[in-house]
């Protein structure tokens, strides 16, 4: 059985998928097994992309609620019409220097406030055209569906037989 991974590295990558694949690398290295990693993050277009990889850490609390408390104030002034967003989810495999890359995303829309208690980070404040619903209203089993992540594993999937 491989030790324990005690310290992961920084993420000093500028995009999800560098962050991903810096993960993947230095646990791939270091249980010397092939290794997947995620980052993940919403965008937002108004904000030209933010918070983006600052995602978890956007308020100086890193907290969800101030997260989304920040955000919404970077947002009060924008239209509804130009508040879209998207969350993305970059997944990376890494094993003896080959890699394999796959992005999901969920296109939405930041609303004006909170609505519903399911799901975390900025999903009280993430509209989900087509459901007319906040990402916090829908049930697990409908998000697990819609998912930027689920995506992102749909796709890689099919890919990993052939990172050996």
């Amino acid at each position: 059985m491989p030790e324990e991974l005690k310290d992961m590295p920084e993420e000093t990558g500028r995009t999800f998928k560098e962050n991903a694949f810096i993960k993947a690398k230095y646990v791939s290295e270091y249980f010397q097994m092939p290794a997947l990693a995620d980052d993940s993050g919403l965008e937002v277009d108004a904000l030209n992309g933010a918070p983006g990889i600052y995602s978890a850490r956007y308020s100086s609390a890193g907290s969800d609620i101030e997260n989304c408390k920040k955000l919404l104030s970077k947002m009060k002034n924008i239209a509804q019409k130009d508040r879209t967003a998207r969350f993305k989810c970059c997944l990376l495999a890494y094993s003896k220097g080959k890699t394999i890359f796959a992005e999901g995303c969920l296109e939405g829309e930041i609303a004006k406030g909170f609505k519903g208690k399911m799901g975390f980070g900025y999903d009280p404040i993430f509209r989900v055209p087509g459901h007319n619903l906040h990402l916090a209203e829908i049930h697990k089993d409908e998000k697990n569906k819609i998912s930027h992540r689920f995506k992102a594993f749909t796709i890689i999937s099919s890919s990993l037989p052939s990172l050996n």
